[in-house]
């Protein structure tokens, strides 16, 4: 990906790209054996870095942020003409990169989640992508980094083979995740938020003519409102309000200069 792809959407930014396009990012970069943090940004992820000016530096150093949420994709196209037919939907995204890796023999590691979660996942890969191979899973630990450990974890992703990591680790842990373990290896790595649990089963998509609206939030609040009641409540309405403020020139939302220092603790 090219930094003339990039576009400022709230101050966090945006690739204007495609499925193609974001799937040969992340193929080409295995093949060369160099880092390569990838994202999806749908509203909460967008939300969180104008929220934290710190996170949004890091997001803004990634090489490649899709837009995930079919908002994302309107505000390019609003902001800057993009003219993005659709979105780049992180769960979508997944399977186009390992239907790649799967036909051309390259590894794949995945981190995150949970040993129930991850126990059904590697089945559901497996027939989807009969010849994909799966050179190491790895569960989070729910913690934050002990000292060294982050060495540790890149050593065991190196000696498995992979040439590429998913992140599975939540929003917007996998994000922090992913940008504090570029630098320690020589692949890239995407921050896939809910593809596990999507691809494993343990959540429903919703149907396509939601997804085509923009209503992908509502379905899952209706899913998890407990958990996600604030995410969606809160934040939908703010993006709405800074985005016309953006359009309308009366907020310039800056972008921070991409992040070049490693956090001092993340989540593991």
């Amino acid at each position: 990906m090219s930094t003339r792809t990039k576009r400022n959407v709230l101050g966090v930014l945006v690739d204007a790209t495609d499925y193609a396009t974001a799937t040969d990012a992340v193929v080409t970069a295995a093949h060369e054996r160099r880092p390569l943090a990838l994202t999806a940004l749908a509203v909460h992820g967008v939300m969180t870095g104008v929220l934290d000016p710190a996170h949004n530096a890091r997001l803004n150093s990634f090489d490649v942020v899709t837009p995930d949420g079919q908002p994302v994709r309107w505000a390019l196209n609003l902001l800057h003409h993009a003219g993005l037919g659709d979105r780049v939907y992180g769960p979508t995204l997944t399977l186009h990169v390992l239907s790649r890796f799967a036909d051309e023999g390259l590894p794949v590691y995945l981190y995150g989640s949970t040993e129930e979660t991850l126990a059904r996942l590697i089945p559901a890969l497996e027939r989807m992508f009969p010849a994909l191979k799966i050179a190491g899973v790895e569960p989070s630990k729910f913690r934050a980094v002990q000292p060294g450990e982050d060495a540790e974890i890149a050593d065991r992703i190196r000696s498995s083979g992979a040439r590429l990591v998913l992140v599975g680790l939540g929003c917007p842990r996998q994000e922090v995740f992913t940008y504090a373990m570029r630098p320690l290896l020589d692949m890239p790595l995407m921050a896939v938020g809910a593809a596990f649990d999507y691809h494993a089963g343990l959540l429903r998509q919703p149907p396509p003519w939601m997804q085509r609206a923009g209503l992908e939030w509502l379905w899952r609040l209706g899913l998890e409102p407990k958990r996600l009641w604030r995410r969606y409540v809160i934040l939908n309405p703010a993006y709405l309000s800074r985005l016309a403020a953006q359009k309308t020139g009366l907020w310039k939302a800056r972008p921070p200069a991409p992040a070049t220092e490693r956090p001092a603790s993340f989540s593991v």
